[in-house]
Formats: structure tokens, C-alpha cells, sequence
């Protein structure tokens, strides 16, 4: 077509209905907007159907087998067995079947979504071929997601290993689980599938697990786990997976030697990598990172204008919350261009590992600001001088504040506590709005609650702040009253 005679099938094309793609298109249909939403394989994307609606119902469930194990060894219930855990994976597809509904293709066609069922190709900038239909369209959004990365480990393909993806088809919890990896999704199942009865072994190849957390946090996730029966090796490196006496088993390597560790099951958690080929992005020259994820400006279009990537695909997060919030960005930028733009950078993003205790974060870590040359100040409050952690009897965790150098301006927060995820949100709206650790002092909360621990290092940052000459003046103002 002419470029006197432009004319466009329809707005916006979105490529993926993960949490990235129907934030996408959902936004672009609220805005009017004509959109038409492309899934090669199940809606919902990971999060729905692999990752966060599954794994939270199997660390839910695994929660309670455990909390029954415990209460069956103090003589108040049965001891669980292989059918409370064969009824745990129940629940799992039972929770997904019960979201799915949220995502589905009827949901967002009512919303005025053109939902696709195939294959998406970019042939051109403005065109999108889906089977045999050729879509031309104003913008593309690219929200393919992520998928696991398998490492190259001699004989692994031998041993019928499982990802994140593959580990729903399990019926039951393995008897003698491995594990490589310990990011979030391995200290995660390791925990969950520890506590529905497998003998887990957690192969780890860095000196702590939980890289990207504070020290604090990755040396209380490892006591948690332990205590709970897990057998986590650090600095350990996986070399070879092979059969031996009619059982698996991973050859390990370590300062000390090797090991051949034997398993029934091998789970691959050894992070993500972003999905960006066989779509048409080569052909087209868009540029990629160092990491595999698109590039993209701030505005997350990527160096073919016109086309934007947001989600995993385009990181620097790999969190549905991130995904969704990039989604409402990308699809604002991409039908507004060049009109209008907002950037979605400037967000404060939390991030949650789901063990017990819980470790949520947002902002910067020690190592983070030390790296950067920022001068910093520390506030860390003990869980266990909490009331309701006393009275809950889950008093290991802390809630940790990196502030500015002699300012309450916040920086960087780690908490480690039950229900850390829901403590970190007012954390995180204090730094989004650029209040000061003090204001959650002067926030009244509710009592007993978890919550109140953040307000309480509010009041130890206030505390170690006090000017010195101020206690004696205040004795003196109050000698003065008495007289």
C-alpha cells in the first residue's frame, strides 16, 4: 500500500496471552482501540498454567501436609500419606481450572479482544501473519515470555529431567527429588516438595543460594530449609547425569571431589530464558541484549519502530507483576505514539520468594549500593521482638532498611517474615512516593499484626538519629515545668 493510502486492519496486534499480552490487549480494548491478541498454546500464559498459580497451590498444599505431619506427631491427627499428596496435585489443577476462566479467550472477546488461536510471524513491521491471515495493524507488542533454561549437562536429556514447565504432569511427590538450582523456583519446591514427603537434595552452583538477596536472607532460607530435611550443597556442580544399578544419578562436582547423587526425578531450576525466536525479530534486526531479552527504550519499543516488547521477553524482571505492568505501558505507547508516552521504569518493583519464612524485596541490596559507590545506613529489626510473631510462634525473620546516608530516605528493603509479600507493600508505596522511613512510624497499624515491624524500624531509624544534645534538653525543659 501507498503511503498516501495507509490504512491498517487495526490498531494493535499482541503477540502472547501471557500475564504481559492480556494486560496489553485488555488496555487497548478499554481505550477504544481495534486489538487482536495471538496465543500459539494455552492462555494465561506460564503464570497461569506452569508457574504462579500452580506453584502457589502446591506450596499451599505442602503447607498443610506439613502442618498435619506436625499435628499427627503431637497425637492430634492421622499422619498424611501418599493419598494426601496425591490429593495436593488434585488441588493444584483444581486452582488452576478455577483461574483459568480469568484469562480465557471468552473473557477477553467480550472485553472486544479479536482473540487468535495460532502461530504469530511478524512479516513486516505493520504485519502480523497468523495461519494463513495476513493482520496489518498501527503497532505490534511482543509478550512471547520466557522458558527454562536447560543447562548442557552430559546425559540429562537420559534421565526424563522435568522444568518448571513439565513438573505439573506428576501425579505425587517423587520419593528422592533433585534439584539443580537455588533461585527462587528451586528453594521454593524444594521447600514445597520436602514437606509432602520427598527426600530433596538442592544442588546449588554459587556459595549461597538466593543470589540476588541480602546475605541475611539466603543464610535464613538455607536454615530453613535444612530444618525442614532438605540437603542443600552449595558450590556444587552438576557434570554428568547418568544410569547406574538400575537407578539415576547426577555426578556432582566440589572442592572436595565428586559425588554421585541417585534420584528418582531431576527438577531443572536453573533460571529462565527469554523466548524471541521463530517469530520474525531476526529478520528483522531487532537488536537484542547480552542476556538474550529484547532491547527496547525506556518506553519499551524496540529498535524496529513501531514495535514494542514488554514482560520476560524483555526484562530486566521476570515477574507477572512486572509483565503486567509493562503490558499497560507498552499498549499505552504503542497506540499514543508519537502523541503521547510514559515511561514505566520509575516503578518500584517488589519481588517475593514464596518459602516460609517468606523473603520480599524492593529496591536496592548492600551488595547493589556498595557496587554503585552509594553511602548508605543500616536499620535491622528482629522478627522476634514482634508481638504477633510471639503469639504466632514465628519469630525468625527481620525486616532490613538501607536509607540514604543520615536521611529516612529508602533505599532498598528486605523482609523475611509469614506473609513478607503483603508487609513489603506499604514499603514500597513509601519509596514510590518518595516517603521517607519515618512515615511509617507516624502510620497507625492495626494490633497485632506483622505489619507493625516495619513501623517499629521506623521508630529504630528515629531513635539512632536523635541529635545528642537533644535528651538533655528535653530533662532540662521537663526540671523547668516541675519548678
Amino acid at each position: 500500500m501507498s503511503a498516501m493510502t495507509k490504512r491498517f486492519d487495526r490498531n494493535l496486534v499482541v503477540i502472547g496471552a501471557g500475564s504481559a499480552g492480556l494486560v496489553a490487549a485488555m488496555v487497548a480494548a478499554q481505550l477504544g482501540a481495534s486489538v487482536t491478541l495471538i496465543e500459539a498454546q494455552a492462555m494465561g500464559g506460564d503464570c497461569l498454567n506452569t508457574g504462579c498459580v500452580p506453584s502457589k497451590a502446591l506450596i499451599h498444599a505442602a503447607h498443610l501436609v506439613h502442618a498435619a505431619r506436625q499435628a499427627a506427631a503431637m497425637g492430634l491427627l492421622p499422619m498424611p500419606g501418599s493419598a494426601d499428596t496425591r490429593a495436593a496435585f488434585a488441588h493444584i489443577r483444581g486452582a488452576i481450572a478455577a483461574v483459568a476462566p480469568h484469562d480465557s479467550a471468552e473473557r477477553f472477546r467480550a472485553l472486544g479482544v479479536d482473540v487468535r488461536h495460532g502461530h504469530a510471524r511478524i512479516v513486516s513491521p505493520r504485519a502480523v501473519a497468523v495461519g494463513e491471515d495476513i493482520l496489518t495493524t498501527r503497532a505490534i507488542v511482543v509478550a512471547s515470555g520466557a522458558a527454562p533454561h536447560v543447562p548442557d549437562v552430559p546425559g540429562l536429556a537420559d534421565v526424563d529431567f522435568l522444568t518448571s514447565e513439565t513438573l505439573w504432569r506428576l501425579q505425587e511427590a517423587p520419593r528422592r527429588l533433585l534439584i539443580l538450582g537455588g533461585g527462587p523456583i528451586g528453594c521454593e519446591l524444594a521447600q514445597a516438595f520436602v514437606r509432602l514427603g520427598s527426600a530433596v537434595t538442592l544442588v546449588q552452583r554459587a556459595a549461597r543460594l538466593l543470589e540476588r538477596e541480602e546475605e541475611e536472607a539466603s543464610a535464613l532460607v538455607w536454615t530453613a530449609l535444612e530444618r525442614d530435611g532438605v540437603r542443600v550443597l552449595t558450590e556444587h556442580q552438576a557434570i554428568a547425569a547418568h544410569m547406574a544399578d538400575g537407578e539415576r544419578r547426577m555426578l556432582v562436582r566440589h572442592a572436595g571431589g565428586e559425588e554421585a547423587l541417585a534420584f528418582d526425578r531431576v527438577l531443572v531450576a536453573a533460571g529462565r530464558r527469554p523466548r524471541t525466536k521463530g517469530f520474525g525479530l531476526e529478520e528483522l534486526g531487532a537488536a537484542l541484549r547480552p542476556d538474550g531479552s529484547i532491547a527496547t527504550s525506556p518506553w519499551l519499543e524496540t529498535s524496529v519502530p513501531g514495535i514494542y516488547a514488554c514482560g520476560d521477553v524483555a526484562g530486566p524482571w521476570q515477574f507477572t507483576h512486572a509483565a503486567g505492568h509493562q503490558g499497560w505501558h507498552a499498549a499505552v505507547n504503542a497506540l499514543f505514539r508519537p502523541f503521547h508516552r510514559i515511561r514505566p521504569d520509575r516503578a518500584v518493583m517488589p519481588a517475593v520468594t514464596y518459602i516460609a519464612p517468606e523473603i520480599a524485596r524492593a529496591g536496592a541490596t548492600e551488595r547493589e549500593l556498595r557496587e554503585r559507590g552509594v553511602v548508605y545506613e543500616v536499620t535491622f529489626h528482629d522478627l522476634a521482638e514482634l508481638d504477633r510473631a510471639i503469639a504466632d510462634d514465628a519469630r525468625e525473620g527481620f525486616v532490613k532498611v538501607l536509607t540514604a546516608h543520615g536521611k529516612d530516605r529508602i533505599l532498598g528493603v528486605t523482609i523475611a517474615a509469614p506473609r513478607a509479600g503483603e508487609m513489603l507493600a506499604q514499603v514500597a508505596l513509601a519509596m514510590q512516593n518518595d516517603l521517607g522511613l519515618q512515615s511509617l512510624l507516624s502510620l497507625v497499624h492495626a494490633y497485632p499484626t506483622y505489619a507493625e515491624a516495619t513501623r517499629d524500624a521506623g521508630g529504630q531509624w528515629r531513635r539512632a538519629h536523635v541529635p545528642g544534645w537533644a535528651p538533655g534538653l528535653m530533662r532540662a525543659f521537663h526540671r523547668w515545668r516541675r519548678h
